[in-house]
């Protein structure tokens, strides 16, 4: 692996992070231990949410309610490339922001591939939306925001073209971390970052060949940047890490909604690294990521 110029704290979460790697290579070991991992990285929940398991449409749900929450929401997507995390997985962020924030989440446990590829995780988290959009809390675009992190930023940002290209009403904005937009290989941060710390290029390629497999010609709800129209789409926050192969992706999202008219909001970390978000209070950089993200969220909901 190439030199990383880490800080010592980044340096110590990603040690810790590489400590739950299995030599299972097998679905069924990967996902074991990544969820051993997240567990680790995950704090009790913080006092007074309701939360709440249930189904939308056939897709599983977890509801976080603050006690005095509006009608503001965020539907959260969570990443693993399409193939591993879960409701526990990220349970850690969805806690905070519906505590910190005091609004309702609702995280989405899509179908994972392989087994489930492409179009089935697009699908699952389009009718979660269009549920809470119809049911019985009837959710207002207006206070509605999609979040997600790496795949599930993938997933807010494909949402969020199908919605506009319906001609239904979209988020109010797109919260995209180190998102996987389908990129072209050829993108600086792909060689710059080839061996980067917890996702390498060629971690990527697999996580692509898993998600797209029998999908000869991919579309923009697979992935996004291979959209030829950018305007209509809600404001965005993308928030990419500095040493991760991904980070042009969000780069070159941004610049193409900001030339299509859409207000783009660029954040690049410095010193971050893909999958960070699960350093909260022990890395001083990932600290600042969450003071950005949760300004952002406040001034939009």
């Amino acid at each position: 692996m190439a030199p990383y110029p880490l800080s010592k704290q980044m340096t110590a979460f990603v040690d810790k992070t590489l400590s739950f790697n299995s030599a299972d290579s097998r679905i069924t070991g990967l996902r074991q231990a990544y969820s051993e991992m997240c567990r680790a990285f995950t704090p009790a929940r913080p006092a007074g949410l309701h939360v709440v398991d249930f189904e939308l449409d056939g897709v599983a749900v977890r509801s976080y309610q603050p006690p005095a929450s509006g009608a503001s929401c965020i539907v959260y997507l969570h990443g693993g490339g399409w193939v591993v995390g879960d409701l526990d997985s990220h349970d850690f962020i969805c806690a905070e922001w519906a505590s910190t924030l005091g609004v309702r989440v609702v995280a989405v446990d899509y179908r994972r591939a392989p087994e489930h590829p492409f179009p089935a995780a697009f699908n699952d988290c389009l009718k979660v939306w269009r549920a809470l959009r119809t049911g019985p809390n009837k959710l207002d675009p207006e206070r509605t925001l999609v979040a997600g992190d790496s795949a599930g930023g993938n997933l807010a940002a494909a949402l969020c073209l199908a919605l506009r290209d319906a001609g239904e009403p979209v988020p109010c904005a797109q919260v995209l971390i180190y998102p996987g937009l389908g990129g072209d290989h050829r993108l600086p941060s792909r060689s710059e970052c080839i061996d980067a710390p917890l996702l390498s290029s060629s971690d990527v390629d697999c996580y692509h060949a898993l998600y797209l497999q029998g999908t000869h010609h991919p579309n923009a709800y697979a992935m996004p940047l291979l959209a030829t129209d950018f305007s209509g789409l809600p404001p965005a926050l993308i928030a990419v890490a500095q040493f991760d192969p991904l980070r042009d992706d969000g780069v070159l999202y941004a610049e193409r909604l900001n030339a299509a008219g859409v207000v783009a909001t660029l954040y690049v970390g410095e010193g971050l690294v893909h999958g960070c978000l699960r350093a909260r209070g022990q890395v001083a950089e990932v600290d600042a990521l969450y003071e950005t993200l949760s300004g952002y969220l406040a001034e939009k909901l």
